[in-house]
């Protein structure tokens, strides 16, 4: 690595991005994607269940305040694609139970950073959020809530959870914007020297390589190790996955093709698709 080489995110935010003195980092991260200055108020560790052996390790929960002084709650995992959907499921039950006990009144945020191709799309960030569409009228389902004594009218969207896929993978062009710089960074651990976006010239010094110690850089050369190494097992499977498709689906090609030649009275040692006479013979 050279001497301008950053820590991968993925490492930063299960060793680094908790201490306090590095916030302006994850501060930078959430100001560009709420497109708000966001205050890290507190980060704490939740004692939940785990269900897997690395759940504590890539996942931080933190207490924000934007710009207008409001106070919510944002959760922040950067994931790998082993049992993705069962995680984001456990993570909003779990949040959510917990942060309800903190203040009913919150919102609650989850930002998912993904390191492997989720289903079709083009876009590298996506954001979503419950809405409830009369299946008939088409109007939007408004919730009816007691705030200080009074009734107030509200989007489901204001008060259930909403979350941000960033699809990392999926960003290929040349950085313009703060949020684009982001996603450059999440994916590649680059950073430019003349950045200006939030967070990241403080990620550039936070950040170094070289200023880790001999037992920490080994530490983190082993999980990037670890991460091609998975990384090439996933993509040997999926390859062997579509062979395997593509020769079923050849086989059953052939299937086809030799019960309707065997159905328009042609003798099985006639049909020629690569299957054996006993296989045509066999077929009804």
């Amino acid at each position: 690595m050279g001497m301008d080489s950053y820590i991968r995110f993925d490492w930063a935010i299960k060793r680094l991005l908790r201490d306090k003195a590095n916030f302006s980092v994850l501060e930078g991260l959430l100001t560009v994607l709420f497109n708000d200055k966001t205050k890290i108020v507190e980060i704490w560790d939740c004692k939940r269940i785990q269900i897997w052996e690395d759940d504590k390790y890539y996942r931080v929960d933190i207490k924000v305040r934007n710009s207008k002084g409001e106070i919510f709650f944002v959760e922040v995992q950067s994931m790998r694609e082993l049992y993705y959907w069962e995680r984001v499921l456990y993570g909003t039950s779990q949040t959510i139970t917990e942060h309800i006990s903190r203040d009913n009144n919150c919102k609650v945020y989850f930002i998912y950073i993904l390191y492997f191709d989720l289903g079709k799309g083009n876009d590298y960030l996506y954001h979503g959020q419950n809405r409830f569409i009369g299946v008939h009228t088409h109007d939007e389902l408004m919730i009816t809530a007691k705030e200080e004594g009074a009734i107030v009218q509200k989007l489901p969207a204001e008060v259930f959870p909403e979350y941000y896929l960033i699809r990392v993978n999926e960003f290929n062009q040349v950085a313009k914007t703060p949020l684009e710089e982001w996603i450059q960074y999440l994916k590649t651990g680059d950073i430019s020297p003349d950045t200006t976006a939030p967070g990241l010239s403080e990620a550039r010094e936070k950040l170094r390589y070289y200023d880790m110690s001999p037992e920490e850089r080994h530490a983190y050369d082993e999980h990037v190790n670890a991460i091609m190494i998975q990384n090439d097992v996933l993509c040997t499977a999926r390859q062997e996955g579509l062979e395997e498709g593509r020769a079923e689906g050849e086989r059953n090609k052939a299937l086809a093709i030799a019960l309707n030649m065997k159905a328009a009275g042609l003798q099985a040692d006639m049909i020629v698709t690569g299957l054996s006479v006993d296989e045509i013979l066999a077929l009804q």
